[in-house]
């Protein structure tokens, strides 16, 4: 079986609807098709949210109703027959009564989340009769029937997977199943969600709760780029990538996948393919086990890093200080994406301020403190890179002239990852790129 993801760009007009329905009818075999809400929904349904908490109750109305003519006018296009038509206007029509519902009453996270879980509801309802009108056999696979996070927000695979086999049991005569992603249900049972970019991890989910053939990530691009091509010019699609290198990329900065998606499909080594609906033939990227060592595949960059420099005396043979500096970070729930260290120095990045203060007043009683926000981090990716020949002289070479504020290798065996001022990250990219890719 295949697991077969189409983010909200895929769904997000009437003739792509339509476009992805023929794309799923030519793929052999069984297919779980799982949908991201329209593009632009659930940012209009964070907007009500957010209106609706801050009892802004005009404009959660306004938002609503402009949301409301959007789908209207999406069915009338969608759908060829009245008939049809008349089921989508009831569909339409049953969904916005729920949102003016949640807003008529005592609208909390809990109303917030079930409200933010609509935008993927009603895109497989509409894609599911867009199916039958065509005479498709099809079913809807509710994905708050398996989706599951704990207490901790982290999915629940095996639990997922033991839902799932007896509902796809009774479903063995259907080959195509259409179900939600990004939502799912919390340890308390209510609606919940993935967080943003969750329908790849839900994909990704589903493709190891079942053991996938392959999972099918469908974007609007070809596949994964060596470099970002909204600040690059002349880059290109890769071919294939390790489950590695592809978490590593997702992770900094890479937007065609989910930082997450990666980790299950790996678990069960079920290959993840990234494809573009705009161009069914071109062959996208394949991630999975195998993979050429030693070569630069791509660099990434994530912007929005403060570094920490702990700079004390003390530091030297000091048994325990890097514990009691990590527990602070741990306090606050804050991660750390890089460190590098020196007799008297330690320096560490983060990528979350929300508790910037209180962590520097706990770490001043160290030394002497430095802060440098507006840094980004620029991620060299590539299999086994330590086992290339020169790999830092030609990677410090293409930077010879930006400045570098820290630098961490042999952490991974698949990234050296850069420290840089945001202002120079493009300059770098497209150094880079010429310097390593020959580009």
């Amino acid at each position: 079986m295949l697991v077969v993801k189409f983010g909200g760009t895929s769904v997000g007009k009437p003739e792509r609807m339509k476009k992805i329905a023929s794309l799923v009818l030519g793929m052999p075999g069984k297919k779980i098709v799982v949908l991201s809400a329209l593009s632009g929904t659930t940012n209009a349904l964070v907007r009500i949210g957010e209106s609706l908490i801050a009892q802004q109750y005009t404009a959660a109305n306004q938002e609503m109703a402009e949301l409301e003519k959007h789908y209207q006018q999406f069915i009338l296009e969608l759908y060829e027959s009245e008939s049809y038509q008349a089921i989508g206007q009831e569909i339409v029509s049953r969904y916005f009564s729920l949102f003016r519902l949640l807003a008529a009453g005592k609208f909390d996270d809990r109303s917030y989340r079930e409200l933010l879980a609509q935008g993927e509801l009603i895109s497989t309802e509409l894609f599911y009769h867009h199916l039958q009108e065509k005479k498709v056999s099809a079913r809807l696979l509710p994905a708050l029937h398996f989706m599951s996070i704990d207490e901790n927000h982290e999915p629940e695979l095996e639990k997922i997977s033991e839902r799932l086999g007896p509902i796809l049991e009774t479903l063995n005569s259907i080959d195509i199943l259409v179900t939600q992603g990004y939502i799912c249900r919390n340890h308390r049972n209510e609606i919940d969600n993935l967080k943003r970019g969750g329908s790849d991890y839900t994909a990704s989910l589903i493709g190891a709760a079942i053991r996938a053939e392959e999972i099918q990530i469908w974007t609007d691009i070809d596949g994964m780029h060596n470099n970002d091509p909204r600040i690059v010019k002349k880059t290109r699609p890769i071919a294939e990538l390790t489950f590695d290198e592809a978490s590593e990329l997702a992770y900094f900065g890479a937007k065609i996948l989910h930082p997450s998606t990666i980790v299950p499909a790996q678990k069960y080594h079920v290959p993840v393919i990234l494809k573009n609906t705009m161009d069914e033939k071109a062959p996208g990227t394949i991630i999975s086990d195998k993979g050429s060592r030693g070569q630069f595949k791509a660099v990434a960059a994530k912007d929005g890093i403060t570094a920490i420099n702990i700079k004390s005396s003390r530091m030297l043979l000091a048994h325990g200080f890097l514990r009691k500096v990590f527990e602070v970070f741990e306090r606050y729930k804050t991660s750390i994406d890089m460190i590098s260290t020196s007799e008297v120095a330690v320096s560490i990045t983060i990528d979350d301020n929300k508790n910037l203060n209180a962590i520097l007043d706990e770490l001043k009683t160290f030394g002497t403190i430095g802060v440098d926000e507006n840094q980004s981090i620029i991620c060299i990716v590539g299999n086994k890179l330590s086992e290339k020949e020169g790999v830092l002289k030609e990677v410090f070479e293409s930077l010879a002239t930006i400045p570098i504020r820290m630098v961490s290798y042999g952490g991974s065996q698949n990234n050296i990852s850069i420290l840089v001022e945001t202002t120079q990250k493009d300059k770098a990219l497209n150094l880079l790129n010429e310097g390593i890719f020959h580009l």
